[in-house]
């Protein structure tokens, strides 16, 4: 079991978040933020409809739907290992995940959130980050993915992005300077990867990614914005 830091709860927002015009919102002090998924969501938009289109719309949903339930559990058991509780995970995929990450959880400790929403006024973003912890003796910002086999770097560069949001979040909320992002993704091919970044490198992307989803939402909706 890890150590935990205690913070201030009353700084995490009590929003849950909801669907408003096909995205993700949370409401933060009476404003709708768009989450971080939804922003970085625009940027794959065209690969995952002509993905949809190859393999058929029934297909897509069934796979959809199986990607989630297998990181959603390995979320719950990586949780459960962190916190030192029981595991009430029996299926044999996200087990096997997880046990690929055993050695990388290991250099987790001090952990000051799991599965926590956070928000910046400053890049008028919100979103649930997994963990923000030290990861070998660093504070980081740390998120756990699963995938159908290994990924090469240049096609996640929205994990980057997504951890350097939340980032921003919980310096901007707490003071307290992240040292790096880290990303840990088991595949089911047997691969494990580790990536450590340096969040510095992502700002300015990040900022092109929340200009475009504004510009997009817009445009979209402009005519029930024109109505409200």
């Amino acid at each position: 079991m890890a150590n935990f830091i205690q913070l201030d709860e009353n700084k995490f927002p009590k929003s849950k978040g909801m669907n408003q015009n096909g995205f993700r919102f949370y409401n933060i002090d009476g404003k709708h933020y768009p989450s971080v998924t939804s922003i970085l969501g625009i940027k794959k938009k065209e690969g995952l409809e002509q993905w949809r289109k190859n393999v058929g719309e029934e297909a897509a949903k069934w796979e959809m739907a199986r990607a989630a339930r297998r990181g959603k559990a390995t979320h719950t058991l990586i949780e459960q290992y962190l916190k030192g509780q029981p595991f009430t995970i029996k299926d044999v995929l996200p087990n096997g995940m997880f046990k690929l990450m055993t050695p990388y959880l290991e250099q987790i400790n001090n952990i000051h959130c799991l599965e926590k929403i956070m928000f910046s006024h400053k890049l008028t973003l919100a979103g649930q980050v997994d963990c923000i912890a030290e990861y070998n003796g660093k504070l980081s910002v740390i998120d756990f993915k699963t995938a159908n086999k290994e990924r090469q770097e240049s096609w996640i560069d929205n994990y980057f992005l997504q951890t350097t949001a939340y980032a921003q979040m919980y310096e901007e909320t707490f003071g307290k300077n992240i040292d790096q992002i880290v990303i840990l993704l088991a595949s089911e091919d047997g691969s494990v990867q580790n990536f450590v970044k340096d969040k510095k490198d992502y700002m300015s992307p990040l900022l092109k990614s929340i200009d475009e989803f504004y510009k997009y939402y817009q445009e979209q909706n402009k005519d029930k914005i024109k109505q409200d």
